[in-house]
């Protein structure tokens, strides 16, 4: 068994390293032209798109009847609270929590965080090994004679110079808090486009009474 594991783990290991020099190539003409620091942007936000689209289309089933199971509990339980008899209430929501709403939560948990893995924290390391392994301090000196991407000057004017791992790490996390935003700001221009639609197909009371009187004088 242990002789099975090295084998798979030589071919494993093979396989991501020619992975990795193929991707160097692909992306010597775009660190040509713009550097390691769009090179390394490009990545981030490969990796950001890659893991959104993971998220979307890899989704278990068992996911699915998880996270059905525990909202039905959690709005069981939401019912009970709004129980005229406050005491009573809560009471219920304990006897809820206890017999299904904990472990429809941690079975829902724990298979998200099962799929995050895979779908997010995978594709985020692959690249990050990738980054740590051919945008070195050595191999920058060689490519671009400076080991380093950025620098900015701190305070009492000393340089704070800025690696390729930060870096990724720093873009990556920019273009993260960006979809974010353009998430919320497109969700809420669609409830602002509905609610202009639904406002201007809405039929008021003047309207109807002017229908019906045109209606009234077409039957005359």
């Amino acid at each position: 068994m242990e002789t099975f594991l090295d084998v798979v783990w030589d071919k494993l290991y093979t396989t991501v390293l020619l992975l990795a020099e193929n991707m160097d190539h692909l992306l010597s003409p775009v660190h040509t032209v713009a550097g390691p620091g769009a090179v390394l942007i490009l990545l981030a936000l490969a990796t950001v798109v890659t893991t959104k689209f993971l998220g979307k289309v890899c989704r278990t089933k068992r996911h699915a009847r998880l996270e059905k199971d525990f909202n039905y509990w959690l709005s069981v339980r939401e019912e009970a609270l709004q129980c005229e008899d406050r005491e009573k209430g809560k009471r219920m929501a304990k006897n809820i929590d206890q017999a299904k709403l904990n472990r429809s939560y941690y079975d829902y948990f724990f298979e998200g965080l099962l799929l995050s893995l895979i779908t997010v924290y995978m594709p985020i390391f692959a690249v990050l090994s990738y980054v740590n392994t051919f945008y070195r301090a050595e191999r920058l000196m060689v490519l671009t004679g400076k080991d380093y991407i950025t620098s900015f000057n701190s305070s009492g004017n000393e340089t704070t110079l800025i690696g390729a791992v930060f870096f990724f790490l720093v873009s990556l996390f920019s273009l993260y808090l960006s979809w974010f935003i353009l998430q919320k700001v497109f969700a809420h221009l669609g409830r602002k486009k509905e609610a202009k639609e639904e406002k201007q197909t809405a039929t008021t009371p003047y309207q109807v009474k002017t229908k019906r009187f045109f209606l009234a004088e077409e039957l005359k």
